[in-house]
């Protein structure tokens, strides 16, 4: 049925295919990484805060790309936790209207009950892999796919490494760590096959790292263990090593696109899923006292450490070294690809919540077309310490909004990237406006909500996460937990 939609969509927009010129259509990398910071790498994300590269990871490759390409400071993955960031990407949707905002599963004993999440792609979703497929692409997916659907080449990918999740990488250490080497020969010799048959490709990399950190190359855990004074059991050290091994498969990657004469007509983005760290917001987070400043937040949180990314793109036309501050957010890359592909307009999804960012590369400046002017970011579920809660961007604003309490809190982004500054107090208007807005997206989008959980008892100990809880101490038992 969804081949039929597909075909049916591409025959609306009068798309030609058999007798496109192969050579004149560019070759499409899209590298995913996976709980990367937004300055966890040697490289900057913003060119006036010297923070926003990492002073102790080296990922020199990554800075090549950046000194070859455009790298953007204001750029979101399209959800705090990865999942629903790897659908949207696939299908150009919010993870809101797609009801797919958590990775893990609900958990039980808190204040609200969160939604209970689809955790699968639709079968009737249109994948950018499908439309480029239709468009005379060549369509591969490596690494980490994690959204079930029947595994990549059920939705619109030639080859892939099949349905796998996080736990695949686990079997993988050095010489191989989390498979990342494997990946790059994998797409070595899918581009070499492609460049045989004149074909244009269309790849996704998302790599396992930095999952799997313990498996790190032994050289390089002993290289940041004695940089970190610390041993080479230490979860900080793995990171900070398998970041480098990752930027290593990265430049393999970029070395096999030279060797086969193919970089000057391939885009290559390379962009993570969603920030690290385990949340927590401003108040965990701030930047006072004279610590190193950073991003408020992480993974499980709205605040900008746990959306805001690491972007760049190289490809042709795009000035080297060179920089956008226009915010943009993944799902853009779904119309984007489509433009590159000669797709017709007509030919997309008509419920698409993304637009085109190919204005924004030849100097850096201009707006992106999307059907509303505001970006929302939704999780009504526990995973940080804020507790379900959802944010909405629109120019220099960004409101929090926190379902326990119905708190709301306003940021001017631009001047106060670090989220220190609650105007919420100073700017009621400005605030019902967002919370108006806000409210209709959700509404519109039949976005799924958190609600009052009538069995909760405050005297029960908090429920504490297994793993990425943000005070990194041991878990303990809780007797509202569900067995689910």
């Amino acid at each position: 049925m969804r081949t039929i939609l597909v075909l049916l969509m591409v025959l609306s927009g009068s798309m030609t295919t058999c007798g496109a010129d192969s050579s004149a259509r560019p070759n499409i990398i899209l590298m995913l990484s996976d709980d990367q910071g937004w300055a966890g790498l040697s490289t900057a994300m913003h060119p006036d805060l010297a923070w926003s590269r990492s002073s102790i990871i080296e990922t020199p490759h990554l800075e090549r790309l950046a000194s070859q390409g455009m790298r953007f400071s204001a750029a979101y993955a399209p959800a705090s936790v990865c999942a629903p960031t790897r659908i949207s990407l696939q299908t150009g949707i919010s993870p809101a209207a797609l009801h797919w905002t958590k990775a893990a599963g609900r958990e039980a004993g808190h204040r609200m009950l969160e939604p209970q999440n689809i955790r699968q792609i639709d079968s009737r979703s249109v994948t950018i892999a499908e439309l480029l497929r239709e468009a005379g692409y060549a369509t591969a997916h490596f690494g980490k796919w994690h959204i079930n659907g029947g595994g990549p080449e059920a939705n619109g990918y030639d080859v892939s490494d099949g349905d796998i999740g996080n736990e695949y990488a686990h079997q993988y250490a050095d010489p191989n760590p989390a498979d990342i080497f494997g990946m790059a020969d994998r797409a070595a010799a899918f581009m070499k096959r492609c460049q045989q048959k004149q074909k244009p490709f269309f790849m996704q990399m998302s790599w396992h790292a930095l999952h799997a950190p313990q498996n790190a190359m032994k050289e390089t855990l002993a290289k940041y263990a004695a940089r970190l004074n610390g041993s080479v059991e230490d979860k900080r050290v793995g990171t900070a090593a398998l970041a480098e091994n990752l930027d290593t498969a990265v430049g393999r990657v970029l070395d096999s696109l030279d060797e086969l004469k193919l970089s000057d007509r391939t885009f290559v983005i390379y962009m993570s899923d969603n920030g690290s760290g385990g949340g927590g917001g401003q108040g965990s987070k701030g930047n006072k006292g004279g610590k190193q400043q950073r991003l408020a937040g992480g993974k499980g949180s709205v605040w900008e450490g746990g959306i805001r990314c690491p972007f760049m793109i190289r490809g042709p036309g795009i000035p080297a070294n060179s920089w956008c501050h226009t915010r943009i957010v993944g799902y853009d890359l779904y119309p984007t690809f489509c433009e590159w592909a000669g797709v017709p307009p007509k030919a997309l999804p008509a419920n698409l919540e993304g637009g085109s960012i190919t204005g924004l590369l030849k100097e850096g400046r201009g707006d992106v077309a999307r059907p509303r002017p505001e970006l929302v970011f939704h999780f009504p579920h526990y995973q940080s310490g804020d507790g379900p809660h959802s944010a909405l961007l629109l120019n220099q604003y960004k409101l929090l909004k926190f379902y326990e309490d119905d708190r709301l809190a306003l940021f001017d982004i631009e001047t106060d990237i670090t989220e220190q500054n609650d105007l919420a107090q100073k700017m009621p208007q400005r605030v019902r406006e967002l919370d108006d807005l806000l409210s209709k997206y959700l509404h519109d989008v039949d976005a799924q909500m958190a609600v009052p959980n009538p069995d909760f008892d405050p005297n029960a100990p908090p429920f504490q996460r297994k793993r990425g809880n943000r005070a990194g101490k041991p878990t303990k038992p809780n007797r509202n937990r569900s067995s689910k």
